[in-house]
């Protein structure tokens, strides 16, 4: 049995030296990760990207907040480009400083209606006044 035992140790030892080895051949840097990677898909989404951070007006809203330009071109450059896309997708889809235009004129519309019960204002025809 102990015989047995130590035959099997060494024969698993052995796959196991093997196999790791065969694994590590097929393994690649970084660099040559990213020396493969398309470089068209890679750059239409960080080229983007890079040229909203070459705007000045973005520049110095990022260094008002303590973060270099610099510093940004490097994060974006580490960012995947499932991540990149992403953030472009958020970019196009959320408002420029924009407010809700309905959620604005409901506000507009709420106001004058109470003025207008409260007999501060006669906007509406169909409200009376509480005075």
């Amino acid at each position: 049995m102990n015989k047995a035992r130590r035959i099997l140790t060494s024969i698993l030892t052995a796959s196991l030296v093997f196999s790791s080895t065969a694994q590590a051949t097929t393994l690649i840097s970084t660099e040559q990760a990213a020396a493969a990677m398309a470089p068209a898909a890679r750059s239409e989404a960080h080229a983007r990207l890079h040229t909203a951070l070459d705007r000045a007006d973005l520049a110095a809203m990022l260094q008002a907040r303590g973060v270099s330009a610099d510093e940004m071109r490097a994060r974006v450059d580490a960012l995947t480009d499932a991540e990149a896309k992403q953030l472009v997708q958020q970019i196009d889809q959320d408002p420029a400083g924009a407010s809700d235009v309905v959620g604005v004129l409901f506000t507009v519309f709420i106001i004058l209606l109470v003025t207008d019960i409260l007999g501060l204002t006669k906007v509406f025809p169909f409200t009376r006044a509480v005075r």
